[in-house]
C-alpha cells in the first residue's frame, strides 16, 4: 500500500482529497484507532512545519470497511460550502463494487437499472435493513454491471441518496451480497480485510472557484485485495 502522501488524490488551499485504504477510520469513533483525520492533521503540520493547530473537516463519510475518495476542507468557509454541495446533491459519487453471484432463490438484477427501498438503521447493531416504508428512509441507486468474473460480479454505482451502508444492504437483500461483507451475508472474508466497495469516482463544485473537481482513485492502491487486478476495466 501506498503512504498516506503519496495516497493524496487533490489537494490545495481549501480542499483535500485522499484515497482512503480499507479499514482506516474517516474519523474518530468509539474504538479509540487512529483515524485518518487525525493522521491527514499530523501529516500536513509535520510536512509544511506548522507550529499550531491543523485545521481539516470532513465532509462526508465512508464506510470503514470500504476504500476509495474522502473529501476533507482545510477551511471553514470550504468546509460549510462542500457540505452544503454534498447535502444538496450536487456532488456526484460512482463507486465499483463487487459482489457474489445471485443466491439461489433470490430475484436476479438485469444487467442495469434502479435500486429503491426503504432502510431502516439498528444504532445497536450498526445494521440496516430493508422494509416496507416509513420510518424506513427512501434508498435509491443507479447500477450497471460493468464485468463478470468467475465467481463474482463488477458494478458501477451511482448513489442517489446517502443512507447508511446503503449499497450494501440493497445488493445483499437481492441475493447478492459484497464480497467480503460478513455483516450482510458474505460467504468469506477477504483477506488483507475490507469489503469490495469503493468510492472510484467524484465530481463536485469546487468551494471558491468556478470550476467543478473531477477526481478518480484506483482500488488496486487502497485494497489489498488481488481480485482488483483480474478487472479489465483498469487495463492500460
Amino acid at each position: 500500500m501506498k503512504a498516506l502522501g503519496e495516497r493524496i488524490v487533490f489537494e490545495d488551499n481549501h480542499v483535500l482529497v485522499v484515497n482512503k485504504l480499507c479499514s482506516e477510520l474517516v474519523q474518530g469513533d468509539k474504538t479509540g484507532d487512529i483515524c485518518l483525520l487525525d493522521s491527514l492533521k499530523a501529516f500536513i503540520k509535520e510536512r509544511d512545519g506548522k507550529p499550531g493547530n491543523v485545521f481539516l473537516g470532513l465532509v462526508h463519510r465512508l464506510d470503514r470497511p470500504s476504500s476509495g475518495l474522502v473529501v476533507y476542507a482545510k477551511t471553514s468557509k470550504a468546509l460549510s460550502r462542500l457540505t452544503s454541495s454534498f447535502r444538496e446533491r450536487n456532488a456526484t459519487k460512482e463507486y465499483l463494487v463487487i459482489t457474489e453471484k445471485q443466491r439461489a432463490g433470490s430475484v436476479g438484477l438485469d444487467p442495469a437499472g434502479r435500486l429503491t427501498d426503504f432502510l431502516l438503521k439498528n444504532g445497536k447493531t450498526n445494521t440496516s435493513r430493508v422494509v416496507q416504508g416509513p420510518p424506513g428512509k427512501e434508498a435509491v441507486l443507479d447500477y450497471q454491471l460493468v464485468e463478470e468474473l468467475q465467481t463474482f460480479l463488477v458494478w458501477k454505482v451511482h448513489l442517489q441518496t446517502g443512507r447508511h451502508h446503503q449499497i450494501r444492504v440493497q445488493f445483499a437483500a437481492r441475493g447478492y451480497p459484497v464480497r467480503g461483507d460478513l455483516k450482510y451475508g458474505a460467504r468469506r472474508s477477504i483477506p488483507g480485510g475490507g469489503i469490495g466497495l469503493h468510492a472510484w469516482k467524484l465530481c463536485l463544485p469546487h468551494p471558491t472557484q468556478d470550476t467543478q473537481l473531477i477526481l478518480e482513485a484506483n482500488p488496486r492502491e487502497s485494497q489489498q485485495d488481488d481480485l482488483w487486478s483480474k478487472i479489465s476495466l483498469f487495463e492500460h
